[in-house]
């Protein structure tokens, strides 16, 4: 199995990518293909290529985090992100991993993948690890910023089916997010969202979930439009930061006033399990559901352990054969609503 990774992309490429995609390499018969500039790659690669499944494919262009991701695309056809999801849907690759321009990877699997027959809209599936119990999967966590009620029905048919298979939960419990459990609450599109979810029969459907719900895992898939979900996302990224720099300012005062070594002491503590649960690096990135291929979006910030989980997440992905799980699963459905 061939895992693309997009060399180029984020703000530590290329160096902590290769990295990354070095230490994966050779895990359980994976190899990964890195993309970007052939020359710069073989200087930071060029020991591995042979001994642990490495290669590299040539992408002249780089497609930087503040262009327009449309025209970023259409204008440079030769990007690590271009080149990338066409290895995918050439059937050279089993899955692509990309740090970079989040828009720009959309677009570039929309147009390069297409959609998954009977899905209107893919959506970004977001797995946060950050209590003791179970991942929780929000969906949509930024592609779709404007939605109708059937895209949300989707997002939650699709976020039970990656559950089911990559997470191994057996009957997620989906959650609709909204600013109160009752049935009357929320926005329109809420409210008309929850008598479809409600009809479902097949889904596990809870009702309403609010925003502190996700942190006590009431819910395994919490469903939301895009704008929404990116806002959560975003919140629970700066709350982790934060809370992870003064975890980490308190244990070094403590420790060199005490001579404790700083990861002793949050493990003594109870907190080193926690402290890893909610770092966005050890769930490597977010997954794109709703297109013909695996394409995981990683965060701007990834080092060489979020690539290498990101990896794994893709890994995992082909394996389950996801997108044709979802395929068959959703016309199943769209046959049984006739």
């Amino acid at each position: 199995m061939i895992i693309a990774i997009d060399a180029a992309g984020g703000d530590y490429a290329p160096h902590e990518i290769v990295k990354g995609a070095v230490k994966a390499a050779g895990e359980g018969g994976l190899e990964v293909a890195l993309v970007g500039k052939k020359k710069m790659l073989h200087v930071l690669a060029g020991r591995h290529l042979k001994k642990q499944g490495v290669s590299i494919v040539q992408a002249s262009q780089v497609i930087q985090s503040g262009e327009a991701p449309i025209k970023a695309i259409r204008s440079k056809t030769d990007s690590s992100i271009v080149v990338g999801v066409n290895l995918v849907k050439e059937g050279k690759a089993a899955g692509f991993v990309s740090a970079g321009n989040t828009g720009a990877v959309l677009g570039a699997a929309l147009f390069g993948l297409g959609k998954i027959k009977g899905i209107e809209r893919p959506a970004i599936a977001c797995i946060m690890d950050i209590t003791p119990s179970t991942p929780v999967l929000l969906i949509d966590a930024g592609a779709n910023v404007e939605c109708r009620p059937s895209h949300l029905v989707q997002f939650a048919e699709m976020g039970v089916i990656f559950t089911k298979h990559v997470l191994g939960i057996k009957e997620p419990r989906v959650g609709l997010l909204s600013n109160g459990a009752e049935e009357t609450k929320g926005n329109q599109l809420v409210q008309e969202t929850y008598p479809l979810l409600k009809k479902a029969g097949y889904l596990n459907f809870i009702g309403n979930v609010e925003g502190h719900d996700i942190l006590r895992v009431v819910a395994d898939v919490v469903v939301t439009d895009g704008f929404t979900g990116n806002v959560v996302l975003k919140t629970i990224e700066g709350m982790s930061d934060t809370f992870l720099v003064s975890t980490r300012q308190l244990g070094q005062v403590i420790s060199s006033a005490y001579h404790f070594r700083g990861r002793d002491l949050l493990r003594d503590l109870g907190l080193g399990s926690w402290v890893n649960r909610i770092d966005y690096r050890e769930y490597g990135g977010a997954c794109l559901l709703g297109v013909n291929g695996n394409v995981i979006i990683a965060h701007g910030r990834s080092q060489a352990k979020t690539i290498k989980n990101a990896i794994g997440i893709a890994k995992h992905m082909a394996e389950e054969n996801i997108a044709q799980v979802i395929k068959e699963e959703i016309h199943e459905q769209a046959s049984g609503s006739k």
